[in-house]
């Protein structure tokens, strides 16, 4: 990568961060043309009654945990636990 003429200045040119490839842009485009996202198709195919139980009940599945959130782990009395965190001891000796 070329740097600026200081050593530790920015790079500069290029492409911009978070801008988009000509592939990125088709599909993007492609997904809008068809006006419907999946989300919006999976809950179109779980609320027909015409469909297959099944396949209503794979639909639900699939579109479950962009609709809910997940409950935190709770304890045996209902308190909801907080998330363990281990901190691994140092394994250098002292000098």
């Amino acid at each position: 990568m070329k740097r600026g003429k200081r050593p530790g200045s920015p790079k500069t040119g290029g492409r911009k961060k978070g801008s988009k490839n000509k592939r990125t842009r088709e599909l993007l485009e492609k997904a809008e043309a068809g006006g419907q996202s999946a989300i919006d198709y999976m809950l179109e195919v779980m609320r027909d009654n015409k469909n297959d139980t099944g396949l209503r009940l794979d639909a639900a599945k699939a579109v479950a945990p962009y609709l809910h959130a997940k409950r935190a782990p709770e304890d045996a009395g209902g308190n909801t636990v907080p998330p363990m965190i281990y901190i691994h001891p140092d394994l250098e000796e002292p000098e």
